[in-house]
């Protein structure tokens, strides 16, 4: 019989534990620890997320129930409310997105590999396609008075950027909900060659030539109050949806000596019976494919509502900025760990379905592999006594 050890610790096996110890050491996360490791308090941050706990109270009990399938996970016990609690508000969040980054390059490969994935099977160039955008956290301005939004409500904004070679999420910030989105955008750096999507949101055009100036590409939406000028209009087909396809410039970039060009695209959303208008630095794309190239960053927004409902990022289990910011990319470690199997399985997952799934193997020992490519096969069963012992003490 093969001995398999829980769910729970298969998927903490892609996180190799020497990296993890690398990066504690490189944050000074134990430089004053006595008992509970920082591996101790990953586990349980990560048991919130995929066990959907909503407080210490349920992460410690949850955790509790299983005390005898925890030590194969590499904690020896499980922790109490104000240990887990201290360590949350004490150990830099910081960790965790070294964690996140690591974890981030072993999905990028594993994408790479699966010609069938995100942008490779949609569109013919092979520029990278990335979409960006941001996500207001709402939180209670009294319990979090560090996070000041309004006169009576607090948030902080997760700022993402989401690879469409895999659906993964490449970049992630997390700020206060007052800082604006081009203030964030301004500080990043692509890849010359990226295609980058994103809304009207993020409508600045001297940061539009920056990007031209980078090499890199943009398609957004253009705002109804744009003033502009046009230098040629192309003649357009009539059966794809394309109305109108220019060559303009903006009048208010003339005074800054910024001499740049764009593309304005009409096209007509027959499923919605509605013009839109599109704005791209890209002259050599086809006008129905710039249009398609848009419609593509609905991924982002399906990445939002599944990381929202599925994880827990709108209840939090601390107060302080450190242990918020302590859950929230544990959340984003979570969905690349659950992105990670997406990517291995063959039978077809929704993001959603599988969280739910998962939510009930975490502490059942079976193949979590062959699992996640037939979820509906019951487990091998135990022919003898002492293969049924022998399987409960591994």
């Amino acid at each position: 019989m093969t001995r398999v050890c829980s769910s729970f610790s298969q998927i903490l096996q892609l996180i190799p534990r020497l990296e993890f110890e690398s990066a504690v050491r490189k944050h000074g996360a134990e430089r004053h620890a006595r008992g509970f490791s920082s591996w101790g308090q990953f586990i349980a941050m990560l048991f919130c997320q995929l066990g959907h706990a909503k407080s210490l109270r349920e992460i410690c009990g949850g955790l509790a129930a299983s005390e005898g399938k925890l030590r194969h996970l590499g904690l020896p016990s499980a922790p109490a409310r104000s240990t887990l609690a201290y360590a949350n508000e004490h150990r830099p969040w910081q960790l965790c997105r070294t964690v996140f980054d690591q974890l981030l390059a072993k999905c990028q490969t594993l994408a790479a590999s699966q010609p069938g994935t995100g942008k490779k099977r949609k569109f013919r160039f092979k520029n990278p396609l990335l979409s960006l955008d941001a996500s207001v956290i709402d939180l209670c301005a009294t319990m979090f008075d560090w996070a000041k939004f309004r006169r009576t409500k607090g948030a902080v904004k997760l700022h993402l950027l989401l690879d469409h070679d895999g659906y993964l999420p490449s970049y992630a910030v997390i700020t206060e909900g007052k800082k604006h989105e081009v203030r964030v955008a301004r500080q990043m750096r692509f890849t010359p060659g990226t295609i980058l999507v994103f809304d009207r949101g993020y409508t600045d055009y001297q940061w539009f030539v920056s990007l031209i100036q980078q090499g890199v590409y943009f398609v957004t939406r253009l705002k109804e109050n744009a003033d502009y000028g046009v230098v040629e209009d192309f003649a357009v087909p009539h059966r794809r949806g394309v109305r109108r396809d220019q060559v303009i410039f903006f009048y208010q970039l003339a005074p800054a000596g910024m001499d740049a060009y764009f593309r304005r695209i009409e096209f007509y959303d027959e499923e919605h019976d509605r013009v839109l208008v599109f704005l791209t630095s890209h002259l050599g794309l086809a006008a129905a494919t710039i249009a398609s190239i848009y419609k593509e960053r609905w991924q982002i927004e399906l990445f939002f509502r599944a990381l929202k409902q599925s994880l827990r990022v709108k209840t939090f289990v601390g107060t302080s900025a450190q242990a918020l910011k302590t859950q929230l990319w544990t959340a984003l470690i979570a969905m690349l760990l659950v992105k990670y199997l997406q990517l291995k399985s063959a039978f077809g997952w929704s993001l959603s379905n599988l969280v739910a799934l998962l939510r009930q193997q975490l502490f059942v020992y079976r193949d979590l592999w062959a699992w996640i490519d037939n979820p509906f096969q019951p487990p091998p069963v135990p022919e003898t006594l002492q293969e049924q012992l022998a399987l409960q003490l591994s």
